[in-house]
């Protein structure tokens, strides 16, 4: 069975993506990303299945992935069953730990866990354990202290010893995991956000019918096409109100994909709770307080 990709959205105001999630989740399924992906388990119990790996898993259960090695979590529990809190994710990306370490030549002692992850690595519980509270605190903490946070876990995780998942011969193959229709249409929507796409258009390149495709990307998004191109579009609008350039909200809107102000306006109310006007007002008095006092 090919694993699906999973488009990981990290904003260019942060350096990395950290996030909970209860179960079941929508993301929860066999996928794998270019992401180092940390993993905690918080509660439950199941198999978990890393490239060709099986375990069992209980909360506490820590594993760092590497890139484009596929993964998932399957938690047992009874039918119409549900937790809040299943485990929390640390995502981030080869370029931004590669410049880190390029940037600070100490990090330079992570490249042996960094490569060791390409097999998956298990951690014990102690170190788990020990790594709880910095995940915790990672998926609200803002600023400097989510970086101070981030070495500090990297810092434990180099030292602790681990566990190597996956056979000495096993090699994800992310080509022919792409090879996979739906793969190919989430890739396409992630390199094209901006350009004017059908849904038509996305069935053809992933070899399905329009009513067959717009079941599968359900499937594997938990959303409707839709749903998922107006929040990706609505994040990047976010992402150019917040730079430095003062772009006007036309332009905005424009430069993230939609073709109408008006709906432009109102997906990012629904999705904000504000005007893209009165985020960018917000944003001023963020960066001068005394403006707003």
């Amino acid at each position: 069975m090919k694993p699906d990709l999973e488009v990981v959205q990290i904003g260019r105001s942060e350096s990395f993506k950290a996030w909970a999630h209860g179960y079941p989740y929508h993301t929860v399924r066999w996928h794998f990303h270019p992401e180092y992906e940390i993993h905690h388990v918080v509660a439950t119990q199941g198999h978990y299945f890393v490239g060709d790996f099986i375990g069992n898993f209980e909360p506490g259960n820590l594993v760092l992935t590497g890139p484009n090695l596929p993964h998932n979590w399957v938690s047992h529990l009874a039918t119409g069953e549900s937790v809040p809190l299943r485990g929390r994710v640390l995502q981030f990306t080869e370029d931004f730990i590669g410049d880190a370490m390029a940037l600070l030549p100490e990090l330079a002692a992570c490249e042996a866990l960094l490569q060791t992850s390409r097999r998956g690595a298990l951690f014990s519980p102690a170190t788990a354990e020990a790594a709880a509270p910095m995940l915790a605190e990672l998926v609200s903490a803002q600023g400097i202290r989510r970086i101070e946070v981030f070495i500090g876990l990297l810092g434990l995780l180099q030292r602790a010893e681990v566990t190597t998942l996956t056979s000495t011969n096993y090699l994800p193959d992310p080509s022919g995991f792409m090879s996979t229709g739906i793969n190919e249409a989430l890739a396409y929507i992630n390199a094209n956000l901006t350009e004017p796409f059908t849904e038509g258009d996305l069935a053809a390149i992933a070899g399905l019918s329009p009513s067959a495709f717009s079941r599968s990307f359900r499937r594997h998004t938990g959303q409707a096409l839709v749903k998922y191109v107006n929040r990706l579009r609505i994040n990047l609008a976010c992402q150019l109100l917040m730079g430095k350039d003062e772009m006007k909200i036309t332009d905005v809107c424009f430069s993230s994909g939609f073709n109408n102000i008006s709906n432009f306006n109102r997906q990012f109310q629904a999705q904000k709770g504000m005007t893209p006007s009165r985020f960018r007002d917000l944003l001023a008095q963020n960066q001068h307080p005394a403006l707003a006092a």
